[in-house]
């Protein structure tokens, strides 16, 4: 979804960063994307820890001069285990991931914004499904999203009228590598995702990377603390 994301942004002349812990993929994608002639560059960053937080945004100003949008995007897989069985590393590396991470961009691209200056700064984090609803063996996942949610919605009342639009997603199923890697451990998940989300389907990424481009675009400039579901109809039922 990320990947998916920066690609429309770069498609469409915005100056990008991308910002992740794999530094393979991070650089490839953006000498990938220079070489189409965009303005694109990568710098490792694990969310977890707030001084690389602090030093992405400071990198990214550094380069571009304004930050005026922002994409957080970054969680990793659920234990799949009932809640008293999710020992409390996993459940505090869930959250040191999910939500302290959020959390900490959030906290700095919002001042990166208003330093800056910027009179339509916009943010968007992405939560689940997961995040609105309860679902069985997703505990410490389940109370990440759900705090992810809350933060989008305190964001947005504390900023909205100082320019700054902070939105979530709400994504279904989704094709990516973290599911993709669930599924192949068991392989009745994918039958079972599908016939849960009314649409009959697994949403693809590039789906969800425009959610997020019109969310962080003008073309959305009345919509902040939204929580906007991305999900085949699964929250619907």
């Amino acid at each position: 979804m990320g990947r998916s994301a920066v690609v429309l942004l770069a498609s469409r002349k915005a100056n990008v960063v991308i910002a992740d812990v794999n530094d393979k993929l991070g650089a490839e994608c953006a000498e990938e994307l220079r070489e189409q002639g965009a303005q694109v560059t990568f710098i490792r960053c694990d969310i977890a820890v707030e001084s690389e937080v602090k030093g992405l945004v400071n990198k990214t100003l550094d380069q571009f001069g304004e930050l005026h949008g922002a994409f957080n995007n970054a969680a990793i897989p659920q234990a799949g285990l009932p809640l008293a069985d999710v020992s409390a590393d996993q459940f505090r590396r869930t959250m040191d991931i999910n939500v302290t991470g959020t959390f900490f961009c959030m906290k700095y691209e919002i001042q990166a914004m208003l330093e800056g200056g910027v009179k339509s700064g916009s943010i968007v984090n992405t939560a689940s499904a997961a995040g609105v609803v309860g679902v069985p063996m997703h505990g410490e996942y389940v109370a990440s999203k759900h705090a992810v949610v809350g933060l989008t919605r305190v964001a947005a009342a504390d900023y909205g009228k100082r320019g700054i639009r902070v939105n979530a997603l709400i994504p279904g199923a989704v094709r990516t590598p973290m599911l993709q890697g669930a599924m192949d451990n068991d392989p009745g998940l994918e039958p079972y995702l599908n016939s849960i989300h009314p649409i009959g389907r697994f949403g693809e990424p590039d789906e969800l990377g425009e959610a997020a481009v019109w969310l962080l675009s003008d073309a959305a400039s009345f919509v902040t603390g939204a929580c906007m579901a991305v999900d085949g109809g699964f929250t619907a039922i």
